[in-house]
């Protein structure tokens, strides 16, 4: 690390010094790039991170953390409910734009390597591309082939929905659902979409290893064409019957050739009207007109006519994924469920659950909210029935990769404390620099980094060996491993975060191996109460000056030591010791198999993504206050006892 920007406002000397701040340092960061010459060294951040010397780049704390969740999004299976907790709502957004940000980057990285092993440009509904999905909607069948699972190129849909604008309507789920569809419909256009309403057909995977993507529908041709057959012999012979000397007046022919002419126009009339309804009229339309009817409680089968809209739409983005050559995963951002009513929360949730979380439905959800807000909210719902009243359990089945954001670091302070004290043409200045960058970076391919590379090569293998453990029946890890699915699919897609963040740490002495990193996800997620408890004592001691040796001794006994004091608060505690698993065998796992120091629990502390943070906190909060009512107590013994002379 090397600092850039001086403090006080000044620019580093690359940039020429400007004394006036960073006004003028993004006035000569323009007029760099205007020349075409290489950006100045100056970056708008107090810290720079330094890969080598030709490519430097700026690395928060929340940099690193938002990065390694887009690597991590990147290869996870879909549907996938990314739970991102922080205390903090504007830091929230600022982070959800961070990790917009490098999914773009990585998007366009993957569509340059992609075009390089493919030699294939990616199509797009617009302009000739939009009269060729027509043609391939109405004549041809998608078919899914090994080629076409084997393209890494990937296009995200990014979609933010604020709870906050939907808050007033009876239904906040609808408003989910409607955003969804009114946003894939803007991006992919109407007209295709109706079509695919129409005419078009599912995609189906290929039979052996054909790599031919497209079938024709002889079905619809032939139909096609027999329908034009008979309307031109029918007009033919009401031609005939009207014009022909000699035959005009022959009522008999003019009425087979208008039944003719009408019957077969009528079935390509009654196609286009298809057609032209689902242009004028939305799915978003639909679905508010269900959700508006009056018998809309008693209705029968009104979810299941909104799961079927659903249906449509997944498959129309499976076939414009043949179609694109090339990936595509929608991005549903959620914000600001915390602000709104306990029953509206739970009905969000439990639309994810229910009408988009089917198998491999291509959407990404982030769950951007405050546990320590929305825990409460939830145990206030009637939804609540059948889990013992417990947000935690409900939340837990919901996300299946929680990333906790941990305490924001020192880089991304000095970060957050530029932007408060920026003015607001600084701030456009800014945004246009990085927009000329952006556009330059996209003229010339995206450069890839080599270390980064480097790294991205050493996190598949790390991944692959930690997996390898768990897949060991030979391993003790792997007794550890739940039975219930969805924790099982935490536990997968939390180990690659956390090894992602361990490699950038990976100068620090006593990095912790890929089996220990494992271990480490699978101990924070089957006793999450048990480890925030022992991690707070640590904190605890930290705070007060421990001994030398104390990093050496082992959380089992640091346990043992503090496990009374949990005890005496298991009763306000009750929601989140339910959360834990077998009590014996957290003891095997500390005590035998994965004796973890308090050095091992300060490692990964900054790495625990999958530990809700708010619990280690509500739990220092009644440590505090126990601790303060015993010290009031013995005061007050101590008066009684010894009642001061007068």
């Amino acid at each position: 690390m090397e600092p850039v920007a001086l403090p006080g406002g000044s620019c580093s000397p690359a940039c020429g010094g400007h004394p006036g701040g960073s006004l003028g340092c993004c006035e000569e960061r323009l007029a760099c790039l205007g020349r075409g010459g290489d950006a100045c060294a100056c970056r708008d951040s107090a810290f720079v991170e330094v890969e080598n010397r030709e490519h430097q780049e700026v690395l928060t704390e929340d940099d690193i953390y938002c990065r390694c969740l887009s690597k991590t999004l990147c290869h996870t299976a879909t549907p996938v409910t990314v739970g991102v907790y922080a205390p903090c709502c504007h830091r929230l957004y600022s982070l959800l734009d961070k990790v917009t940000g490098f999914m773009r980057e990585e998007m366009a990285q993957r569509e340059v390597a992609e075009l390089h092993r493919s030699h294939q440009k990616p199509r797009s509904p617009e302009g000739w591309g939009l009269l060729l999905v027509l043609w391939y909607l109405a004549f041809y069948k998608p078919v899914i082939t090994e080629g076409h699972l084997r393209r890494k190129n990937i296009e995200f849909i990014f979609i933010r929905f604020s709870a906050w604008q939907y808050a007033g309507c009876d239904k906040l789920w609808a408003g989910l659902v409607t955003t969804l569809c009114d946003n894939i419909r803007h991006h992919f256009g109407a007209l295709p979409l109706s079509v695919y309403h129409v005419m078009g057909t599912r995609p189906r995977f290929a039979s052996g290893f054909s790599q031919k993507e497209w079938l024709l529908k002889r079905g619809t041709c032939l139909k096609l064409w027999g329908l034009l057959f008979v309307l031109v012999a029918g007009l033919s012979v009401l031609l005939v019957a009207l014009l022909v000397p000699g035959i005009k007046d022959n009522h008999a022919l003019k009425v087979v050739g208008s039944t003719i002419t009408s019957l077969s126009g009528s079935s390509l009339v009654l196609g286009a009207f298809s057609i032209l309804k689902n242009l004028l009229v939305s799915e978003k339309q639909k679905i508010e007109r269900l959700t508006n009817s009056e018998k809309f409680a008693s209705q029968l089968g009104f979810m299941s006519k909104v799961h079927r809209e659903v249906e449509v739409l997944v498959d129309f983005l499976a076939f414009m994924e043949i179609f694109e050559r090339r990936r595509l995963r929608v991005v549903l951002e959620i914000t600001s469920l915390d602000i709104c009513y306990p029953e509206k929360v739970a009905g969000v949730l439990n639309a994810m659950n229910t009408l988009l979380s089917d198998a491999n439905t291509p959407f990404i959800f982030i769950l951007a909210v405050d546990p320590s807000v929305i825990i409460p909210c939830l145990e206030q719902t009637g939804c609540m029935k059948g889990l013992a009243d417990n947000g935690y359990l409900y939340l837990n089945r919901t996300v299946t990769l929680p990333f906790s954001i941990p305490e924001m670091g020192a880089r991304s302070r000095l970060r957050y404390l530029e932007a408060a004290v920026q003015t607001r043409e600084d701030l456009m200045y800014r945004i246009i620099t990085s927009n000329v960058e952006r556009r330059r970076a996209k003229c010339q391919g995206v450069p890839e980094v080599p270390s980064r590379r480097e790294m991205d090569a050493e996190a598949v293998r790390c991944i692959h060996e930690a997996f390898r453990c768990l897949h060991d029946s030979a391993d003790p890890l792997a007794r550890y491993l739940p039975a219930n699915n969805t924790h099982v699919r935490r536990i997968v897609n939390t180990i690659p975060v956390t090894l992602r963040l361990l490699l950038h740490r990976a100068g620090i002495p006593g990095t912790p191996s890929p089996r220990a990193a494992a271990a480490w996800v699978v101990l924070a997620d089957q006793w999450p109460c048990r480890l925030s408890w022992v991690l707070q004592c640590l904190e605890d001691c930290w705070q007060s000056q421990p001994m030398p040796d104390f990093g050496k001794r082992s959380l089992w006994s640091i346990f043992q030591e503090n496990v009374g004091e949990l005890s005496a608060l298991r009763q306000p505690l009750h929601n989140v010791l339910t959360l834990d698993g077998d009590p014996e065998l957290f003891q095997t796992f500390l005590a035998c198999d994965f004796p973890f120091t308090a050095h091992d629990a300060r490692t990964f502390l900054g790495v625990t993504v999958n530990l809700d943070h708010s619990i280690r906190h509500k739990m220092g909060l009644l440590r505090g206050l126990d601790r303060l009512k015993k010290a009031t107590a013995a005061q007050v013994s101590c008066n009684v006892r010894c009642p001061a002379p007068e």
